[in-house]
C-alpha cells in the first residue's frame, strides 16, 4: 500500500525514464535493484596483466580464420598469448 498516492487513494503511475543511451529504465525496478545490493558489488574488468592477447595476433586470427575479434582474442587468453598453440586449436576445430 505504499504506492498508494495521499491525494486520492489512486495508485502512483509507474515512472519509466528515457536516457540518452536509448533506453528507458523502470523506477521500480531501478529501486529495487539497489536495494537488493546488486549495484554494491564492484565490477570485475580485466587487466592488460591477465590479457594476454596481442592487437597483431588478434589480427592474424581474425583474418586467418575470418572470426570475431572478440573469439580470436578467447582463444588467444585460453592459450596465454602463444599463437602457435592457438592456431593449432583453432585448426583442430
Amino acid at each position: 500500500m505504499s504506492h498508494l498516492s495521499r491525494s486520492n487513494g489512486r495508485p502512483e503511475p509507474e515512472v519509466i525514464v528515457n536516457f540518452a543511451d536509448g533506453f528507458a529504465y523502470s523506477k521500480g525496478k531501478m529501486e529495487e535493484a539497489f536495494r537488493s545490493g546488486l549495484m554494491d558489488k564492484p565490477s570485475v574488468r580485466p587487466t592488460k596483466e591477465t590479457s594476454h592477447a596481442k592487437r597483431e595476433d588478434v589480427e592474424l586470427l581474425v583474418q586467418e580464420f575470418e572470426i570475431s575479434r572478440t573469439q580470436a582474442e578467447k582463444v588467444l587468453i585460453e592459450n596465454n598469448g602463444d599463437v602457435s598453440k592457438a592456431l593449432e586449436q583453432l585448426i583442430a576445430v
